[in-house]
């Protein structure tokens, strides 16, 4: 039996990230794990978070996992979700300046700065939070199988991937301004969004996820 493994360093919605991809896995073995050797061994592996993008560096840093997502992102199919994704990008503008894995192009910056002292974004809340409308740049990517084109997804986050500076955007959202909501690259796959909360579509996404063959 395959595996997946989901990498945990304490600072992901892990139990909602498993229990999702148990819900579509038919010949897949779910592992939670924060050992390296076992995420390395995986056939697939999941990188979630959530939180402060400062204090998921240090967890991942402190137990080693920088490493291992490093080796996994050049060998096999690699998913990152919210704060995992903006995790394996250069630079986030979150803590005053916290530095990435720098595994994919591009940099993180704070609603809040960009929304500052501008008509046009008064209305708009920090974070991000609910349902919003993906637009799929790459259709035929084989993560988006069966997932119409603008399906809604539901996202939670301040801190933002600009979709015009980021090189590798899958998938833009509008939010007052276009951000990335999905990153592809090669065997990488990452999303901003929350899939596990994202109903039908998500349970979709993380099916097609288990059957990518890269």
């Amino acid at each position: 039996m395959k595996t997946v493994a989901v990498i945990d360093y304490g600072m992901g919605n892990l139990h909602s990230v498993a229990k999702a991809l148990e819900k579509v896995a038919t010949d897949t073995r779910v592992v939670v794990t924060s050992d390296g050797e076992t995420i390395v061994k995986a056939d697939r592996v999941v990188f979630p978070g959530v939180g402060a993008i400062r204090d998921c560096m240090a967890e991942i840093k402190r137990l080693g996992i920088d490493q291992v997502v490093s080796e996994v992102a050049a060998s096999k199919p690699l998913l990152a979700v919210c704060v995992g994704m903006q995790a394996l990008l250069a630079h986030s503008a979150e803590n005053g300046g916290t530095e990435g894995l720098n595994i994919l192009p591009g940099e993180v910056r704070f609603f809040a700065d960009t929304f500052a002292g501008k008509r046009e974004y008064a209305s708009l809340k920090v974070p991000h939070m609910g349902w919003n409308q993906v637009h799929q740049k790459e259709c035929s990517h084989p993560l988006w199988a069966n997932i119409a084109q603008d399906s809604r997804f539901y996202f939670v986050h301040s801190y933002y991937a600009p979709a015009a500076e980021t090189p590798v955007c899958s998938a833009t959202t509008d939010y007052g301004v276009q951000i990335a909501a999905a990153l592809h690259h090669e065997n990488i796959f990452a999303t901003q969004f929350h899939p596990e909360k994202s109903a039908n579509d998500g349970l979709q996404l993380y099916a097609n996820f288990l059957n990518w063959d890269v």
